[in-house]
C-alpha cells in the first residue's frame, strides 16, 4: 500500500501514466509504484518512473521484444528487435549503450528476481510478454535500490490468475516465416491462484542466416496462508536451440545486398555458421508476511541454470560456451511509524548472490570444424548489498526522501586451461552509493520533485578480458561512476483528459565504459575519461474524445565525451557518445470502439547517430510508421474471439535494425526489415 492515505483521482476519462492507459471508472484508486522499491503512491515519488499496463503489452501487440511495450516511455531506446543472437540491446538516459549485445548497465527484474548477475550483466530472452502483467522503468541511476547499476530498471511483473482467470489460446503469422502460438490458463481455487504460459515461436528472418526457433514457459503458484501472509512459486523454462546471427555489415555491402550477410574471412568465400543455443531453467519462491510485526516482511529466494553455446561470426577462438549456476537470496522489511510527530515510512534489507559460470573457447575452422580448446576457465562472482531507504513527510505535500547502500561485490577466474601459464585472478570492490530527493505535492493529482543520487556499474567478465592477449583480468579497467541530478514535473488534469509527466536530468559519469573491436574483431573494453548525459523527457497523454487518446513521448538529450584519449593518442573530448540518438519522438493515435474494436496509428523518429568514437561513421536519421487494429466477438457468455493485424514499416523505409560500435572492420550495420505483415487470433474462454 502506499507509505500515507492518500484520496482518490477523480477521474472523466482515463488516467496516463507515461503512455498507460487505464481504464475509465468515475473513481480511480491511486497508482502504487514498486520499482523504486519503496511502495509508494506515484504522485509521492521523487523519481522519474513510468508505468505499463496488460493493455498496452498485450493489445494487437506480437508480444515478441520489450520495444513494443515500452515504445512511449521517453528517455529509453531499444535496438536489434531482430537478432535473438546478440538480444536486444537497451539504453536509458545514454547508459547500456556500449555494447553490442544483451544488456549493460541496467537492472532487469521478473517477479522479484534479479535477471541482472552479480557482475552487471543480464539477458531479457526469457521475459515471457505473453504473461506479463505490468511493467514499470525507474529511469535514471538506481544504485541506491539494486546496486551494479547506473543507468535504470526495468521490472516486470507476471500474471497470477487472480487478475486473468480462464484459457486463453493465440496463434499468430506474418511476413519473414514468422509464427507463434501461445496457450495460457489462469484461476483462483479458494487459497490458491495459478497461471501457466506456454509459448513457441519461429522466424525465418528478414536477413539470410537469421532463423529462430524458442520455447517459453512461465508459470506462478500462489497460496494464500491466512490473511496477512502467502507463498509464491515461480517457474521459467527457455528452449532456445537455434538462433543464428547474420553478423554486421559494411556500408558496401549494405548497398549491394540489405538481406545478406557478410563472408567471416577475407580469404574465403565461406561463412561461417554463426549463431547460439540456450537451455535455461529459474526456479523462484516469495514469502510474503503483511503483519511481521508492527511491518511487512517479504523474502525471496531463487535458482537459475543456464547452459550456452555461441559461434562467433569468424574462424579462430570464436566458439564459445558456458554453463552457468545463479543463485541468492533477499529479505525486505517496510514499516510505517511516527518520528518526532511526522509520518515515515521505510524499507530496509540484504541481498547476496552468486554467479558460477564454467567457460570454454574453441579454436574452430571457417568451415565449423573445432580443432582444439583455447581456453578453459571458471568465473565467480559474489555480491552482498545492504540497503535502507525513508520517507519522511514533513507536511501533508512536503516529502523528504533519503537512501543509502553499500556494496560488496567479488570477481574470481580459476583458470583450467594452463598451456599458455596460469591466468588466474581476482579483483574485488567495495562501493557506496547514495540518494537524496524532494517531493513537493502541489496539488491533489500533481507534484513536482527534485534528486540526487549516485551509482556505479563494473565492468562483467566479458569486458574485463585481457586485450593484451592473455586471460585473468584486464588490469587497466575499472568501474565507471555516476552522479545524476533531476528534477520532475507529473500530473492529471481531470477535466480536459491530460497528463503529463516532464523530467529534466543531468549526469555526470567518471571512467566511463567504452567498447571497441580489435583487428581480429574481438570486442574489448576501456575507461574513458568522463562523460556527461543531460536531457529533457516529456510523456504527455490526451483522451481528448471518449474513443480517442493520442500519447505521445519526447527525448532530447546530449550525450558526451568530456575528458577521452583512446590508446592510440587520439582525443574525443566533445564527441558524441557513439550508437545514441539524441532526439527521438514516438505518437501513438488510438480509437477504441465498441468491445474490442480498435485502431492504432504509430509513428517513431529517431535521431542521427554516430558508430564509433572518433564520430567519423554517421547514421542518418529516419521516419517509421506502424499500423495495427483488431476487433472481438462474443460467441457466448465466457468465450470471446479477437482478431488482429498490424503492418510494421507502413511507409517502407531503410534503417538499420543495430549499430555495431567502433568496429575495426568497418562493420557497423545491421539492417532492419523493410515492410512486414503479421495477424493473430486469440480465442479466450
Amino acid at each position: 500500500m502506499p507509505h500515507r492515505a492518500a484520496s482518490s483521482l477523480l477521474v472523466a476519462g482515463t488516467l496516463s501514466v507515461s503512455g498507460m492507459a487505464l481504464a475509465q471508472p468515475a473513481t480511480l484508486d491511486p497508482l502504487e509504484v514498486t520499482a523504486p522499491r519503496l511502495d509508494r503512491e506515484l504522485y509521492d515519488t521523487p523519481a522519474a518512473v513510468s508505468v505499463v499496463d496488460r493493455e498496452k503489452i498485450a493489445q494487437g501487440q506480437q508480444r515478441e521484444r520489450l520495444d513494443e511495450a515500452l515504445a512511449t516511455v521517453p528517455g529509453l531506446y531499444l535496438q536489434n528487435r531482430h537478432n535473438f543472437v546478440q538480444g536486444e540491446r537497451v539504453s536509458i538516459r545514454g547508459f547500456g549503450a556500449r555494447t553490442p549485445w544483451g544488456v549493460r548497465g541496467i537492472r532487469v527484474r521478473v517477479d522479484g528476481i534479479p535477471y541482472t548477475l552479480p557482475d552487471g550483466q543480464a539477458q531479457l530472452d526469457a521475459i515471457d510478454l505473453d504473461s506479463a502483467q505490468r511493467i514499470e522503468v525507474l529511469r535514471g541511476p538506481a544504485a541506491v535500490q539494486y546496486g551494479n547499476a547506473a543507468g535504470g530498471v526495468i521490472d516486470v511483473t507476471t500474471a497470477d490468475g487472480e487478475s486473468d482467470p480462464g484459457t486463453s489460446l493465440r496463434v499468430e503469422g506474418g511476413s519473414d516465416g514468422y509464427r507463434k502460438l501461445n496457450v495460457s490458463h489462469g484461476g483462483v481455487n479458494g487459497p490458491w491462484s495459478h497461471h501457466v504460459s506456454v509459448s513457441a515461436l519461429g522466424m525465418d528472418g528478414y536477413r539470410d542466416h537469421s532463423s529462430v526457433e524458442k520455447y517459453l514457459l512461465n508459470a506462478k503458484l500462489k497460496r494464500e496462508l491466512d490473511a496477512d501472509r502467502s507463498l509464491t512459486a515461480i517457474v521459467n523454462l527457455l528452449d532456445n536451440p537455434r538462433s543464428e546471427d547474420p553478423g554486421g555489415l559494411t556500408a558496401e555491402a549494405v548497398s549491394e545486398d540489405r538481406e545478406g550477410t557478410i563472408d567471416s574471412n577475407f580469404y574465403s568465400p565461406t561463412r561461417i555458421d554463426a549463431g547460439q543455443s540456450v537451455d535455461q531453467q529459474v526456479l523462484g519462491l516469495e514469502y510474503e508476511d503483511r503483519a511481521a510485526g508492527p511491518g511487512e516482511l517479504t523474502l525471496r529466494g531463487f535458482y537459475l541454470q543456464r547452459d550456452f553455446e555461441q559461434q562467433l561470426a569468424y574462424a579462430g577462438d570464436s566458439f564459445v560456451a558456458y554453463d552457468r549456476n545463479y543463485y541468492g537470496a533477499n529479505a525486505e522489511y517496510r514499516q510505517s511509524l511516527s518520528l518526532g510527530g511526522l509520518p515515515l515510512s521505510y524499507v530496509t534489507g540484504v541481498e547476496v548472490a552468486r554467479q558460477e559460470d564454467d567457460r570454454y573457447r574453441d579454436d574452430v575452422t571457417i568451415d565449423g570444424v573445432h580443432q582444439n580448446r583455447a581456453a578453459a576457465e571458471t568465473q565467480t562472482a559474489s555480491s552482498l548489498g545492504v540497503f535502507a531507504q525513508g520517507d519522511l513527510d514533513l507536511t501533508d505535500r512536503w516529502t523528504l526522501s533519503l537512501g543509502t547502500r553499500f556494496d560488496h561485490i567479488d570477481f574470481d577466474i580459476d583458470d583450467d586451461y594452463l598451456s599458455d601459464g596460469d591466468n588466474s585472478g581476482d579483483r574485488t570492490f567495495d562501493q557506496w552509493s547514495g540518494s537524496a530527493g524532494v517531493n513537493y505535492r502541489y496539488l491533489p493529482n500533481h507534484q513536482a520533485y527534485l534528486s540526487v543520487g549516485t551509482a556505479y556499474e563494473t565492468p562483467t567478465f566479458t569486458e574485463f578480458a585481457n586485450p593484451a592477449g592473455v586471460g585473468g583480468f584486464n588490469p587497466d579497467i575499472e568501474p565507471q561512476k555516476a552522479w545524476n541530478r533531476e528534477i520532475g514535473l507529473r500530473g492529471h488534469f481531470t477535466d480536459s483528459g491530460l497528463d503529463y509527466d516532464v523530467a529534466l536530468f543531468s549526469t555526470r559519469v567518471r571512467d566511463s565504459l567504452i567498447a571497441y573491436k580489435n583487428s581480429d574483431g574481438r570486442d574489448f573494453y576501456r575507461n574513458a575519461g568522463r562523460s556527461r548525459q543531460d536531457g529533457l523527457e516529456l510523456a504527455l497523454g490526451w483522451q481528448f474524445a471518449d474513443d480517442w487518446r493520442l500519447d505521445s513521448a519526447l527525448t532530447l538529450a546530449r550525450y558526451e565525451f568530456q575528458d577521452y584519449v583512446d590508446d592510440d593518442g587520439n582525443d574525443h573530448a566533445n564527441n558524441r557518445i557513439p550508437g545514441l540518438p539524441e532526439r527521438t519522438w514516438v505518437n501513438q493515435l488510438t480509437w477504441q470502439g465498441v468491445g474490442e474494436r480498435f485502431a492504432t496509428l504509430e509513428t517513431r523518429y529517431v535521431g542521427s547517430m554516430y558508430a564509433d568514437d572518433a564520430n567519423s561513421v554517421n547514421v542518418d536519421d529516419y521516419w517509421l510508421a506502424n499500423l495495427r487494429a483488431g476487433d472481438g466477438w462474443r460467441l457466448g457468455n465466457d468465450t470471446l474471439l479477437k482478431a488482429y493485424v498490424g503492418v510494421s514499416n507502413l511507409f517502407d523505409r531503410e534503417h538499420y535494425d543495430n549499430i555495431v560500435i567502433n568496429d575495426q572492420r568497418g562493420r557497423y550495420f545491421s539492417t532492419a526489415p523493410d515492410r512486414s505483415v503479421y495477424a493473430g487470433m486469440e480465442l479466450t474462454f
